[in-house]
């Protein structure tokens, strides 16, 4: 593992897992990496996770359980992945679908990598992997309709980092530069606690 460069943004996180979220051929995995590394993170695949977990390739459980079972097997990955701390965590393109698995990315900081629907195409055509969304006799077609389905949900993210073909490392150094600003828009707990007053007007402290 490289040497952390960035160990006041780490120390700011508090150990906040980073979940990259973003369509397949965004780069999740390839930007995951030098991020974490920089931050001094561990990096997690969840889709090699579930894969581990279930004993086989992400096509074989589409192929027997269908997308509904590879969705739940996705939302239990999630939930373990998410009781651990300072990982950078790249996920499936269609964890955003399910409004349970919110529950887990709002633990973290959820970074959404925007790539527009020409580079996806381009970064899957080169991609020898098999993606069962795409199986169709019109895989263009097939990719739009799935970003324009999951744009709404893409948008809930706390940063989104709009993307024109760079090198992961340099799309590492775009979420590293952006994370202080929704760092500083997060709630703090009170540093104190809350003064309330009561019906006869004494002050007393709330349970916070």
């Amino acid at each position: 593992m490289a040497e952390p460069t960035h160990h006041d943004l780490a120390r700011r996180l508090q150990g906040l897992n980073v979940y990259l979220v973003g369509m397949m051929g965004a780069g999740k995995s390839a930007v995951g990496r030098p991020l974490a590394d920089a931050l001094g993170y561990r990096f997690v695949d969840a889709d090699s996770v579930l894969e581990g977990a279930a004993g086989r390739s992400i096509p074989e459980i589409f192929a027997s359980d269908g997308e509904d079972g590879f969705r739940q097997l996705e939302t239990a990955v999630l939930g373990q992945v998410s009781a651990w701390h300072s990982l950078v965590v790249a996920t499936g393109g269609g964890v955003v679908t399910r409004p349970e698995n919110w529950g887990h990315l709002r633990q973290g900081v959820v970074v959404w990598l925007d790539a527009p629907a020409e580079l996806l195409l381009e970064r899957l055509r080169q991609d020898p992997s098999e993606r069962p969304l795409l199986r169709s006799s019109d895989p263009e077609a097939r990719l739009q309709a799935l970003l324009n389905q999951r744009l709404p949900l893409y948008e809930q993210a706390d940063l989104r980092i709009r993307q024109s073909g760079d090198r992961p490392r340099q799309v590492a150094d775009q979420v590293l530069a952006a994370l202080p600003g929704i760092l500083r828009q997060r709630p703090q707990p009170p540093s104190a606690p809350t003064q309330l007053e009561d019906a006869e007007g004494r002050l007393t402290q709330s349970f916070n």
